[in-house]
């Protein structure tokens, strides 16, 4: 087994789950640091993360030291504009070229996302964050500073982190608005289309040598039994699930079949004139994926979903989230009995990164990257500074067996960037659901973040995935 010789191995972070340093060197605050943004009872806030902002170094020589050819990271926003629009921040654009020349001193090419969640707070307190326009035309100001300072530094951008899912899931804990307002929250899907096309664009303009594609969370979709409905089923939710977050940004129209659920939940999209041309006309050069599971779809006839009956509940727990893949009219997920069990007991389905693969490839014609991908969970660091996590390299493993035989079988893959390289700060589970090939000595306690030394350790999955680059793929036991 082998991948393409020039294949693009690496890992993922995103700069508020994993820099800290919220109030350094002139950084403005974000809808993650403020006190309005829900924080999960027993879990440590985003402020301080892994300080990735003062051990990007010593970050940057262990990837490294495993063979790493990219890093997908993300630029803090409020690091650059502390107030989303005004006057740049020279400090933050001096530690991204840090950070950047860090990278290329070692060989890796930064993958760079552009929006990772991260919302300065002055925007979401000034224009209502997406739900307006004026956020649309400060992010494209934004993305310009972005193009003109780093056009030497950086050859593959993304767009927006998951925007799909942010709407998709409902987003009751992540959005501003009313929870039952699918109009409004849909709306802002489109506008970050419509202002993704506009940066992808420009980012051909400013910089013709560099890359650029977005980055949805993308799924398998499975219908959960031979009956002809479910079959339609899946395939709307695929449309909707899938299919609307991307088609409008290389075809310049969005799938028909989600106008049955628009309809079902009045949801009309405020298409102004030009929009659909400027999709249209942005031209991709690649899409990047995040890929953690499928959905297994039944059908489901249409009823008046209880939104509100979901607010304030704990977004932790998994019967919170398969509600809200639950959508009247088309159809809702179900648990599938035919996933594989890790030998610590979780289910996982490593199919779903080859199946999306290739239905990408063969959709869009495009070169396509899985820029999350990865199993979260606590670790335990032992006294002798060592990390013991099988279950980690088998999942791992077996999605890489299933990516090459995807690759076999057709799908444009140039490129993997599993979540996460260094333990980060979950946006859910805090920092003791941890993702990362490097363990991160610290607990959920702010007040502790604030002095702790945060040493670095290589778990057991360090050395595996340090193999699996160098032999491009082969070994992986």
């Amino acid at each position: 087994m082998s991948f393409p010789k020039d294949f693009k191995w690496g890992a993922s972070s995103s700069s508020a789950q994993i820099e800290g340093a919220y109030d350094v060197d002139g950084k403005g605050l974000t809808t993650w640091d403020y006190e309005k943004k829900k924080i999960n009872p027993g879990t440590c806030s985003f402020k301080y993360a892994s300080d990735f902002y003062h051990h990007y170094k010593e970050d940057i020589a262990l990837m490294a030291e495993m063979g790493f050819k990219m890093f997908r990271m993300s630029i803090s926003w409020a690091r650059i504009f502390p107030e989303g629009e005004g006057e740049v921040n020279e400090k933050g654009i001096q530690f991204y070229k840090d950070v950047f020349k860090e990278c290329h001193k070692h060989g890796i090419e930064p993958l760079v996302t552009i929006y990772h969640f991260d919302l300065p707070a002055a925007l979401e307190e000034k224009y209502n964050g997406w739900h307006s326009r004026k956020t649309g035309e400060a992010y494209v100001n934004y993305c310009k500073v972005l193009f003109e300072n780093f056009k030497d530094d950086v050859h593959y951008w993304l767009t927006n982190n998951e925007y799909n899912v942010m709407i998709y899931y409902g987003a009751i804990d992540m959005m501003t608005g009313k929870a039952n307002d699918l109009n409004a929250l849909y709306n802002t899907g489109h506008i970050q289309l419509v202002y993704m096309a506009k940066a992808i664009s420009l980012c051909h303009e400013l910089c013709p040598d560099a890359k650029i594609g977005p980055a949805p969370n993308l799924c398998a979709c499975y219908p959960a039994t031979a009956n002809p409905k479910d079959t339609i089923a899946a395939m709307n939710m695929e449309d909707l699930r899938n299919n609307m977050w991307v088609d409008p940004l290389v075809f310049g129209e969005y799938p028909k079949s989600i106008n049955q659920y628009f309809k079902y939940n009045n949801i009309v999209l405020d298409i102004q004139d030009g929009d659909m041309e400027t999709m249209k006309n942005c031209h991709p050069d690649f899409i990047g994926f995040n890929c953690y599971g499928d959905e297994t779809i039944e059908h489901c006839d249409f009823y008046e979903m209880d939104w509100d009956s979901l607010v304030g509940a704990d977004n932790r727990d998994m019967s919170y989230l398969v509600k809200l893949t639950e959508k009247p009219g088309v159809g809702k997920a179900i648990s599938n009995p035919f996933f594989e069990v890790g030998e610590d007991g979780h289910k996982f389905d490593p199919y779903c990164i080859r199946v999306t693969a290739r239905k990408l490839s063969d959709r869009y014609r495009l070169p396509v990257i899985i820029t999350e991908n990865g199993y979260g969970r606590p670790d335990t660091l032992e006294e002798d500074g060592s990390v013991h996590d099988r279950y980690r390299i088998e999942h791992l493993r077996r999605m890489i067996e299933e990516m090459n035989t995807g690759i076999e079988e057709g799908a444009l893959l140039f490129g993997y960037c599993p979540w996460s390289a260094v333990d980060l700060v979950s946006t859910r589970e805090g920092i003791s659901k941890r993702y990362g090939f490097i363990y991160v000595d610290r607990d959920e306690d702010d007040e502790k973040a604030k002095t702790a030394e945060m040493k670095r350790y290589r778990k057991d999955s360090f050395y595996w995935y340090k193999n699996v680059i160098a032999s491009n793929g082969e070994k992986l036991d």
